[in-house]
């Protein structure tokens, strides 16, 4: 089997987000610094899909678990 490679901006789409630079940026900007104590699928700014969608890729070890993973250190990251 072929491992995918995905793009940052391909995760936020999969989550049905803007994808776009701008979006990216204002999705951060609006949701950073997340609390260390908050598992990144129980962020309460995402709905049962997306929550459920970040398990399963970090549980499954899926394509898309580099990701986010990347996606939790930007969420924690303080500007």
């Amino acid at each position: 089997m072929e491992n995918a490679y995905h793009r940052f901006n391909e995760l936020f789409a999969q989550l049905g987000l803007p994808n776009d630079d701008a979006g990216i940026h204002d999705f951060l900007s609006r949701h950073t610094p997340l609390a260390p104590e908050i598992r990144l699928a129980d962020a309460p700014f995402w709905n049962a899909a997306q929550a459920e969608m970040l398990r399963k890729s970090r549980r499954d070890d899926a394509d898309w678990a580099g990701l986010v993973d990347q996606l939790d250190a930007g969420l924690r990251h303080q500007a």
